[in-house]
């Protein structure tokens, strides 16, 4: 009789599990990867939890359960018992993952936490997932680099019109420090490009949010409004590609199908899809 498995929180002596786990699909999973390898599993270094998924004595997925909850290779089984085990109160911000999995968890667990439409901030179903594993297709763009301290606050103030501009909501609203501290991890990893003006300004911008083994995932990719349209996003992007893969050899992007420019942009550079996210916003 087939095992209907158990959920544990997962801790230091599970890492290599995880990362076995982790691995069978390293762009899907590039986000939990990175953390994992970045702080391990104990909750007092990751900053959150990772529920385990058990079945037949071995581990056979992983919910990364922080302000991000995440399944990893979950089927309807595990996503039943995390949901179980994660209580009557709402405890993330959002859902993001694979789109099946990340929406079929979302509605299982609005059944446990509430009425599920109501109490979301905005649904985005279809994520393509991209990627790039050799050069691009345009010319970079030579203004282009990496950021340095120097331009800290410049690149803060970009960052947060990208996010407030994409979420609706500023991430520094109750919290400014603590965002400018992130801001200023990815320029001290080497893992923030852009494009300045004559006057400091940020153009464009780019982050690597996650890097794990030979993938990097690429994030918060903002042109200021007033350069929109005028054919600058294919090169810069391009740039960034050139960049990242210094540090992997696989560039992978989601991006929300309703964005037709940037979905363009990616197309011209030369990603192509290789799956599909959803991101449930609380």
């Amino acid at each position: 009789m087939r095992d209907r498995g158990s959920v544990r929180v997962l801790g230091r002596e599970d890492v290599p599990d995880a990362v076995r786990v982790l691995s069978a699909r390293p762009v899907e999973n590039v986000f939990v990867a990175a953390r994992v390898r970045a702080a391990g599993l104990d909750p007092a270094t990751l900053g959150c939890q990772v529920w385990g998924y058990e079945r037949d004595g071995a581990l056979a997925a992983l919910c990364h359960a922080g302000s991000n909850l995440v399944p990893v290779n979950a089927d309807d089984e595990a996503l039943a018992a995390w949901t179980e085990y994660a209580g009557r109160q709402r405890m993330c911000a959002s859902i993001i993952g694979p789109a099946e999995t990340a929406t079929r968890f979302w509605k299982m667990l609005g059944d446990r936490w509430g009425p599920s439409w109501s109490e979301v901030r905005d649904v985005r179903p279809h994520q393509p997932v991209m990627t790039i594993v050799g050069e691009p297709l345009v010319a970079p763009d030579p203004r282009v680099r990496r950021v340095t301290l120097e331009h800290w606050d410049a690149y803060t103030d970009a960052a947060i019109k990208m996010y407030t501009e994409e979420i609706g909501v500023s991430p520094v609203s109750g919290n400014s420090a603590g965002y400018r501290f992130y801001v200023r991890q990815l320029i001290s990893s080497g893992r923030a490009f852009a494009m300045f003006g004559d006057d400091g300004r940020v153009l464009f911008k780019a982050d690597l949010g996650s890097v794990s083994g030979s993938v990097c995932q690429v994030q918060g990719v903002w042109l200021d409004p007033a350069l929109r349209g005028r054919g600058l996003a294919p090169a810069a992007m391009a740039a960034v590609v050139t960049l990242a893969r210094t540090v992997v050899p696989t560039v992978s992007l989601y991006v929300n199908d309703y964005n037709h420019a940037a979905r363009a942009t990616y197309d011209r550079v030369g990603f192509t899809q290789v799956g599909e996210f959803a991101t449930i916003h609380y």
